[in-house]
């Protein structure tokens, strides 16, 4: 949560990327929120009331996971909902002509976009979702302390800046409180 709200506030493609991570957190601990208190957030130095705020986030996360049945797989409404946000943002940007950068930042990742949604179900996904499986699975590898092969470093080098671009510009459109 605290991590989260920081994230959303900074840089939204980190935090969908975060959120990922949390989703796949709460499975390996098998959707137990109190495993998740024992086990895992005694790795952080947080306060009685931050350990207290973030039971309470994890054990409405698990929630949301069951009634939404993604227990297994899948990722949770709020965090499908801002990557439909991002997409849409991402189509009008597209569309902006005061926006060349963007378009161009674009057109260097598209042939790796498209490379990505050749491959399993991720044509039922948008560019950006693509994009943004891509970059979690390369952090999953690197977290397994597993190399990255030069051809996916290439790849994921105009995804990364093309989702950097949209994560700024995506800020800039947001409300802030």
């Amino acid at each position: 949560m605290i991590v989260a709200q920081k994230l959303r506030k900074q840089n939204i493609s980190a935090y969908i990327i975060y959120m990922f991570q949390v989703e796949d957190i709460i499975r390996a601990y098998g959707m137990d929120v109190d495993r998740i208190c024992k086990e895992y957030l005694p790795r952080f130095r947080y306060t009685p009331e931050q350990i207290a705020a973030q039971r309470e986030w994890y054990a409405g996360l698990v929630r949301m996971m069951q009634e939404e049945g993604v227990r297994q797989s899948g990722h949770v409404q709020v965090v499908r909902n801002t990557i439909i946000l991002m997409a849409e943002r991402h189509q009008e940007l597209l569309a902006d002509p005061k926006q060349p950068f963007y378009s161009a930042a674009y057109y260097k990742a598209l042939p790796f976009i498209v490379e990505l949604r050749s491959k399993g179900d991720n044509r039922e996904k948008n560019e950006i979702e693509n994009c943004l499986d891509a970059l979690y699975g390369a952090t999953v590898l690197k977290m397994q302390g597993r190399e990255l092969s030069d051809g996916t470093k290439q790849a994921l080098q105009p995804i990364t800046h093309l989702l950097e671009m949209l994560s700024k510009l995506y800020n800039e459109e947001q409300p802030h409180p």
